[in-house]
């Protein structure tokens, strides 16, 4: 039989074939990525008044309209799971504080007042991130809790980074930049905690975030006196 060819001006068959079905493993994938984000929200909700430790793996399937067995599609464990949430977690409070920091190494020492007010909104508008970092920091999961402790010396380190930066701090050492970060992210952390465990009235944040201003101001002032190890 004589095949009937594609008439002028359209794809041919092996080119639509093959764009259905990139079409096709496009959507999978996408579809894929939804409901792996859809456990991770899940998991988020749950863990909102509750720990990491205490939620089941059905609990969170259910949460995200899929079967438990699927879970395994997507994370090896809840403990790989709960190691995605401190990742994304600390993604939040990276970007938060480095936001804060960003005109650091062209202004000199930071300001104590705008770290914590970019520091506050993000708080206030990632809440549940932030409650999981903090309640977990010291939790029951051993590898979620390993996860964090990583995340914040990380963390600590590309602040000590960025400190090396400034005029004032250009002798120091690695190890005094490192403690010096560690003291700022230390604040930053347990200012975060106040925050989350607070009353939740004005007044009471307000406290708060002036008794963190005070500390960090005190911790700049020391780093200015301070004369770095040899």
């Amino acid at each position: 039989m004589t095949s009937v060819p594609d008439s002028p001006g359209t794809t041919p068959r092996k080119a639509r074939a093959k764009r259905s079905h990139a079409e096709s493993g496009g959507s999978r994938a996408a579809k894929k990525e939804q409901t792996r984000q859809a456990l991770l929200d899940a998991t988020i909700e749950l863990v909102d008044d509750r720990s990491f430790g205490s939620i089941s793996l059905r609990e969170v399937a259910r949460g995200a309209g899929i079967v438990p067995t699927a879970f395994y599609r997507h994370f090896a464990s809840m403990e790989d799971l709960g190691v995605t949430l401190v990742e994304d977690a600390m993604r939040v409070l990276r970007r938060a504080l480095r936001e804060a920091r960003r005109d650091m190494s062209a202004h000199g020492m930071p300001t104590a007042r705008d770290s914590l007010s970019t520091l506050l909104k993000k708080v206030h508008s990632d809440e549940s991130q932030f409650r999981f970092l903090v309640r977990e920091r010291h939790g029951g999961v051993a590898e979620v809790r390993r996860a964090i402790a990583t995340e914040l010396l990380l963390f600590s380190r590309e602040l000590a980074i960025d400190l090396a930066r400034i005029p004032a701090l250009t002798q120091w050492g690695a190890d005094d930049l490192e403690v010096a970060a560690d003291l700022i992210v230390s604040i930053m952390m347990t200012t975060v905690a106040e925050l989350l465990d607070g009353d939740g009235r004005e007044a009471t944040e307000r406290a708060l975030v002036e008794r963190a201003e005070k500390q960090l101001v005190m911790v700049f002032l020391g780093m200015t006196q301070w004369k770095p190890s040899q």
